[in-house]
């Protein structure tokens, strides 16, 4: 389409932004809303794919990421007591692509929100919307804040719990739970610590990124009965208990935890929309529609990539119909296969699979990824 698109982005995480970054370039006059009045990201750190890093570099900020956080190849393979393993190395991309590494999440919220701000995008923040007419000539929108504005495309970026897919798709499955808890907090990075470290216990994974020179952040994957979320202190004594029999740089940090550690616990749910992703005028993208669990350490990856080409579509194709549709159809796949891979490997992990089959599956998707979208 060669006429500049008023396009309202709903949500400003990290799908939000990448699409608005990209759509802001591209020309477009792009306005994104997210209710949080504060525009924070909650969390510890996050691991990045070396896919990932090639979807930050197309939206111009990998540079960045790399020097706020730390870049290594990766990861090294140890039993619950420590025994070393092995280590399974990535392959590089792309001439000066860092191959994998992690970022405080919020630092890489930062990022993305002052690129937001820097390329044009004008952005309203404690905002959300009270309602859509979605017409064929335009969705007019009433927001929360008593403002209205007309669009030619709204992007629905608000997450898991998407309130625009529910507008749009009332009768759409839910969020489902994996059995699955994950844990996450901060510790001192270890001089000697300079890539990913796994820790593989009886249906628990824990593990170790740097996510700079001095900070790591631990994760743990657990069993859990269901999808409760804890009180700050019932997280402490969890993680502790869920931790009790690892050694190593694991056990180390276990003992380390108190009242005053950052800990983020969320339980573990997934979810993929079928096709189609949009209705008239409205297009889902991101955790709206393929929430994954952390297993590929693919979901900001999969959720970068569906920005970039969004904004890709609206701008070759023909009529906004024709975007949404060839948008989907570029992205179901790929996005279905980050969702039930990363399923696939908690539930081999839930049953105690051997290390091997595990291993096959994680590496065969990474493969996969490494495919350009």
């Amino acid at each position: 389409m060669a006429n500049q698109l008023r396009t309202l982005i709903i949500g400003g995480g990290i799908a939000g932004m990448s699409c608005a970054i990209e759509m802001s370039k591209a020309g477009h006059d792009v306005h994104l809303v997210d209710i949080d009045a504060d525009w924070k990201s909650y969390g510890a750190g996050i691991t990045i794919q070396a896919p990932t890093f090639r979807a930050l570099r197309q939206v111009g900020v990998a540079d960045e990421v790399e020097a706020a956080g730390f870049s290594c190849r990766g990861a090294r393979i140890r039993l619950a007591d420590g025994t070393f393993l092995g280590e399974s190395l990535t392959p590089a991309l792309e001439p000066g692509l860092p191959d994998g590494g992690g970022i405080l999440r919020p630092l890489l919220h930062g990022i993305l929100a002052r690129k937001t701000r820097a390329v044009g995008t004008r952005v309203d923040l404690g905002v959300t919307f009270s309602s859509i007419e979605n017409t064929a000539r335009e969705a007019t929108v009433h927001f929360t804040n008593g403002d209205m504005g007309r669009y030619d495309l709204i992007v629905g970026a608000d997450g898991i719990n998407s309130k625009v897919r529910t507008l749009i798709f009332p009768n759409c499955s839910k969020p489902r739970f994996t059995g699955q808890g994950s844990f996450r907090t901060l510790a001192p990075r270890p001089a000697g610590l300079d890539m990913l470290e796994v820790y593989l216990g009886n249906q628990i994974k824990a593990g170790v990124t740097p996510i700079s020179q001095e900070q790591l952040y631990m994760f743990t994957l657990c069993p859990e009965p269901s999808d409760e979320f804890f009180t700050p202190e019932r997280q402490l004594c969890r993680l502790r208990d869920v931790l009790r029999d690892f050694a190593g740089l694991i056990g180390e940090i276990r003992d380390a935890l108190g009242p005053e550690s950052h800990i983020v616990y969320r339980p573990l749910q997934a979810l993929l929309v079928q096709k189609p992703w949009h209705s008239g005028r409205i297009i889902l993208i991101g955790d709206a529609v393929h929430a994954t669990t952390p297993h590929l350490a693919s979901g900001a990856g999969a959720a970068i990539e569906d920005g970039i080409l969004l904004s890709h579509y609206v701008s070759i194709s023909a009529s906004i119909a024709e975007a949404l549709h060839d948008f989907t159809e570029r992205r179901f796949d790929r996005c279905r296969d980050v969702v039930e891979s990363s399923v696939r490997l908690g539930e081999l992990e839930l049953a105690g699979a051997s290390g091997e089959e595990h291993g096959r599956i994680y590496g065969e998707a990474l493969a996969r990824l490494a495919v350009a979208p």
